[in-house]
């Protein structure tokens, strides 16, 4: 009988650690979620700022891509095994079986996929490789034969090499050409001790979510006992929650981002070839388009429930450091023009001709805004004009969206505007029928800007609409600058 002589990732932390408890699938596959938010605030926070082009890092990860931020997208290498072949003709119909052949050839990064042999205990494990030329990181988690899952990481560079050897050497039987290019990609990161300062702020991230984690759970559970939470990761409440919808939203969340993501992962991937018909690489890119603008939307929805979830109003939920807003903007604003465009409406922004520095969260700033932005287009009629207006206020910095319908004409008399049909579902989201439109309610997106820093003001002006306005407060220096304090 054939037996795999390739250890496992979970086999060779275990043997290179004192002990790695066997734990319930719940508690296991809490640690490596908390793990993998560490981890990846961890890249956002160690990653240099520059040019999409440049490459900082590889991540080797299964069974689908771990990481959805654009910063760690653009500027990471991903390979992805799977132990699901993709099929290319799921989205190439027309092409001949061969298709699949040319498509593995064509696997490159900075997206790639590839796959196990069904019979490789590796498909059993989820895992995550990180090389960057600051630390190399191997997180595991692992369902074993008798239903129990363990969860284990390492920093030393000696496991990490060995967990490489091991995928390695199964790059190498299915695909010994692009292992030649693989290995040499990770000998650009050869793994290193990571600097104690690395090793802390992991520390301080992985406690904060943790932190944050059981509050949420808690706050699901209610008052049950610690048997009863241990064993039933998703229980009915003891006592009526206040948001019964929140712990639904975020499994809907979560199921849905996971495979869009690898969605987009191949589209990338298919993007890559030169053989293609330009018609194919124009519906390939809305693909692409769709499934980031979507993958946004449930990162916001599954930030929303978290944060309603908060056992405690003064609790921080994200990390607040000053930003350049300029920065942000000149990213944001084409995809707010695009947005606008596509549903035939236009849009003008003001802004100052200096941007002072604000104080808030670099990651959420642009998703929250954009999603603010996506929501308001969808609520306007075709031919509508929105103006955004950036201007200092006092101590803080103010941006303001309001719509214009149509043309003006002073010989005719205003008529005024009739705001959107709005129906709640749930305590987070709302339902506009006129558009078939599901979206946080105003409850959840003040909250979302309340933990960035900032602060949402809604108001219905007659002739105007619903004019948005956001508050972020400015970071000392900018206030020194612009004369504010003395």
């Amino acid at each position: 009988m054939y037996k795999w002589i390739l250890p496992s990732l979970s086999e060779i932390l275990a043997e290179n650690q004192s002990s790695v408890a066997e734990c319930s699938p719940a508690k296991a596959e809490r640690q490596w979620r908390v793990s993998l938010a560490a981890t990846e605030h961890l890249l956002l926070n160690t990653l240099a700022a520059a040019s999409v082009d440049t490459t900082q890092g590889l991540v080797l990860a299964a069974p689908a891509p771990l990481f959805s931020q654009p910063k760690l997208t653009q500027s990471l290498q991903t390979v992805t095994f799977t132990a699901k072949p993709f099929n290319p003709l799921a989205l190439m119909p027309f092409q001949m079986p061969d298709a699949i052949a040319s498509v593995n050839e064509e696997i490159a990064p900075h997206e790639s996929v590839l796959s196990l042999l069904p019979a490789d205990p590796l498909g059993a494990e989820q895992f995550c490789l990180v090389f960057t030329d600051k630390f190399s990181l191997v997180l595991v988690l692992a369902t074993h034969k008798n239903g129990k899952k363990t969860f284990s990481f390492s920093f030393e560079p000696e496991v990490v090499q060995q967990a490489w050897r091991s995928l390695g050497a199964r790059v190498m039987l299915a695909n010994p050409e692009f292992f030649g290019r693989l290995d040499t990609l990770v000998q650009d990161y050869s793994p290193v001790a990571p600097d104690c300062r690395i090793m802390i702020q992991f520390s301080q991230l992985l406690l904060q979510e943790l932190t944050e984690a059981e509050e949420t759970k808690d706050s699901l559970i209610g008052t049950g006992d610690k048997e009863d939470k241990e064993n039933n990761p998703y229980p009915i409440p003891k006592v009526q929650s206040p948001n019964p919808d929140v712990e639904l939203l975020q499994a809907f969340a979560h199921e849905v981002r996971t495979p869009l993501t690898t969605i987009r992962t191949m589209t990338r991937l298919l993007l890559k070839r030169r053989d293609l018909d330009a018609s194919v690489i124009n519906r390939l890119k809305i693909i692409d388009h769709e499934c980031t603008e979507q993958i946004d939307r449930m990162e916001l929805l599954f930030k929303a429930a978290e944060l309603e979830t908060t056992t405690s109003a003064k609790s921080p939920k994200t990390q607040l450091t000053p930003m350049s807003l300029d920065q942000v903007l000149q990213q944001s604003i084409p995809r707010w023009e695009q947005a606008a465009h596509r549903r035939s409406l236009t849009l003008n922004v003001v802004l100052p001709q200096q941007l002072p520095t604000v104080v808030s969260n670099p990651m959420m700033l642009d998703q929250v805004l954009t999603g603010l932005i996506e929501n308001f287009t969808r609520s306007l009629p075709a031919g509508s004009h929105i103006q955004v207006q950036v201007i200092p206020a006092g101590d803080q910095l103010k941006l303001q969206l309001s719509p214009q319908f149509g043309c003006k004409d002073s010989s005719k008399t205003a008529i005024p505007a009739r705001p959107p049909i709005r129906k709640a579902l749930g305590q987070l989201l709302m339902f506009q029928p006129e558009t078939g439109t599901i979206s946080l309610n105003i409850a959840a997106t003040k909250h979302l800007f309340q933990a960035i820093g900032g602060k949402l003001i809604v108001r219905q002006r007659p002739h105007y609409g619903e004019v948005l306005t956001i508050f972020l407060p400015l970071e000392v220096s900018s206030k020194h600058k612009l004369g504010l304090e003395t």
